[in-house]
């Protein structure tokens, strides 16, 4: 693996709590099991799953009160390098729980805390001072209250201004205002696309424009469009490349964004074209959801699945 730096950025970071339950009925007391939690938030699990794939990164987040506390110590039980930066309100809880009877899954992901301008700064101060400078910076997850939505456009720009490599993996307008930074790579789903445009993308035909449009007009270098099971579109300066997903039977969607993220990532840090990364990265969401629950992927499943991940005509 080489040993390039990755630097990953969760300004709104969760600590995940999940539980199970036979059925949910309102108006009753619910009697759930124990729940059990994880670090969460879009970054964080993007270097969590990058070492499930045998690779290193730090990951940069905010923390506050008692659930921050937790998150910390979760993070240094999982081994994953981290850096928090501190702030005033409690980091949010989200909370998951499945049903027995019907095995549906109930996701209740709290607003967040709200930040103050000190404290978003320092977020963006941290990534221009880290040393060594990273090669990747992966700015991913929704904004908390209180950040200008133009926040990964800055980031974008602070990358640019220490020469890294931004990968943006967010939503609605903050991605949209993203693309004035002029990240390396963004990584929107269809409906993200479609916003993005300001229309309904019908078409395949109608999507694969769209996308290397945005490339031709300078505002990233890659896009890669997530397509769930089908797989996904790469759109470069040399062209468009579709990949298609490997058929696995699916036992949970939750996390597949942030391993194909993590499996990009790490596909480029070791070595691999832009094409062979993001095949990496289809392997890696692949191999998320056929985990239950909230895992994210796994090596072994991964580099199983790399192979069977082809170019479609």
């Amino acid at each position: 693996m080489s040993k390039k730096h990755i630097l990953t950025l969760t300004i709104n970071p969760a600590l995940d709590k999940s539980t199970v339950i036979d059925r949910v009925v309102p108006e009753h007391k619910l009697r759930c099991k124990n729940p059990s939690c994880e670090p969460g938030g879009g970054g964080i699990n993007v270097s969590r799953a990058i070492k499930k794939l045998g690779g290193q990164s730090v990951a940069l987040f905010t923390s506050g009160g008692p659930t921050g506390n937790i998150l910390d110590s979760l993070l240094q039980k999982e081994e994953i390098n981290h850096r928090a930066i501190p702030i005033g309100d409690w980091t949010r809880e989200s909370l998951a729980v499945l049903e027995e009877s019907t095995g549906l899954q109930y996701r209740f992901n709290m607003e967040g805390p709200l930040l103050h301008v000190a404290e978003w700064e320092e977020a963006i101060k941290i990534v221009c001072q880290e040393e060594p400078k990273p090669d990747y910076i992966v700015g991913s997850g929704l904004l908390p209250r209180g950040v200008p939505e133009n926040f990964y456009a800055r980031i974008a720009q602070t990358g640019l201004d220490i020469g890294a490599r931004v990968i943006i993996d967010t939503s609605e307008e903050p991605l949209g205002l993203a693309l004035a930074g002029h990240p390396f790579m963004i990584k929107p789903n269809l409906r993200e696309l479609g916003m993005l445009a300001g229309r309904k993308l019908e078409s395949p035909q109608e999507r694969e424009n769209f996308a290397m449009e945005i490339v031709a007009k300078g505002r990233c270098d890659v896009v890669v469009v997530s397509l769930g099971a089908e797989g996904s579109l790469l759109a470069t300066r040399n062209g468009l490349v579709r990949l298609k997903a490997p058929e696995v039977a699916v036992m949970s969607t939750v996390g597949a964004g942030d391993s194909m993220v993590a499996g990009i990532v790490t596909g480029l840090v070791s070595g691999k074209t832009i094409v062979d990364a993001v095949r990496y990265g289809v392997a890696s969401g692949t191999a998320a959801v056929m985990s239950p629950g909230s895992e994210l992927c796994n090596l072994h499943d991964t580099e199983r699945l790399f192979p069977l991940v082809a170019m479609a005509s």
